[in-house]
């Protein structure tokens, strides 16, 4: 996560916020005369992929996982992960394919998903629709450069994903001050990504090295929420049927600790994230792409999906 605590970008969140209420307007507008599809393209190094716009009932796998992609020189960048979003590849994030644009088209050579195919539309001046004609599913793509992002606004907003972005939480801190409590026990966290996307697990293990061998002693639902003027701090509730939920204050330190305030006992704890995970693709020695992380993690929709009145035009 870049750390930005200056002041809050006006002008993307106002994009951002509105676009996820707003009525998308399906237009036919193109750039002017001169300019090729590889120059809009490049007019920004950022196009943030507002999942809440998405028209129609299809996905395309890389849309909809990535937070941001870029198009450098036919190579295909996205920021998939919220841990090092604004640090990664430069703020680009990572290289995820090769493109080829022309005649308004876009030709797309993931490296996990294969081959896709766009009909470009230019919205606005920092708008672009992406028309995939083989699952007919619109995706909105709106431009910034990596000087004006802001990447805390887009990290806070979608926060939950960046608790599943490691296999575990171990707690690596408990605070003297504070009543004794019925969490004080729990040792490990996990938030687990597809499905309802709500399910977290608890275990009361001690001085596990490899996530895996965690035992969980608990499956419940958790909820993360904001706090009014306060885009830093967040709610996170954990639902434990037997003791009741638990209600915590959450804040990031850092890429890979977070603290979690509780208020009814006045004690703090910090949780430490154990295995990271990429989303796209685990390498080998030599860097070559071996398989998809198995973690189904995706973004998800929460405007209502409807009919894409957009009509494939081309020829």
């Amino acid at each position: 996560m870049k750390t930005l605590k200056l002041l809050f970008g006006f002008a993307l969140a106002t994009t951002l916020l509105t676009s996820c209420t707003r009525e998308v307007i399906v237009d036919d507008y193109h750039p002017v005369p001169g300019i090729t599809l590889n120059q809009l393209l490049n007019s920004y190094e950022l196009w943030y992929v507002d999942v809440n716009q998405t028209v129609g009932y299809g996905e395309t796998p890389f849309l909809q996982i990535a937070f941001t992609v870029s198009f450098r020189n036919g190579v295909l960048y996205a920021n998939n992960n919220l841990v090092g979003f604004g640090s990664q590849g430069n703020g680009f994030g990572i290289p995820v394919g090769d493109y080829d644009a022309y005649d308004m088209i876009l030709d797309v050579y993931h490296d996990i998903d294969g081959y896709e195919t766009f009909d470009v539309y230019q919205v606005d001046n920092n708008t672009i629709e992406l028309y995939n004609p083989f699952n007919d599913t619109s995706y909105f793509l709106h431009g910034s450069q990596r000087s004006t992002f802001d990447y805390d606004f887009v990290f806070y907003d979608n926060i939950h994903y960046f608790l599943q972005e490691y296999e575990a939480w171990e707690k690596t801190f408990t605070s003297q001050v504070g009543a004794l409590n019925e969490f004080d026990n729990e040792n490990y966290l996990q938030f687990l990504a597809g499905g309802n996307d709500s399910t977290f697990r608890s275990s009361q293990d001690v001085n596990i090295n490899n996530p895996n061998n965690i035992y969980w002693d608990y499956t419940g639902v958790y909820g993360v929420g904001n706090v009014s003027g306060n885009m830093y701090l967040k709610t996170l509730t954990l639902d434990y049927d037997f003791f009741d939920n638990e209600f915590f204050e959450l804040s990031v330190i850092n890429d890979q600790r977070i603290e979690l305030y509780h208020p009814s006992s006045g004690t703090t704890y910090q949780f430490t994230g154990r295995g990271y995970i990429q989303y796209l693709r685990e390498s080998n020695a030599k860097g070559e792409i071996t398989k998809r992380t198995t973690e189904p993690k995706k973004r998800k929709q929460k405007t209502v999906k409807k009919d894409n009145p957009r009509i494939n035009e081309r020829s």
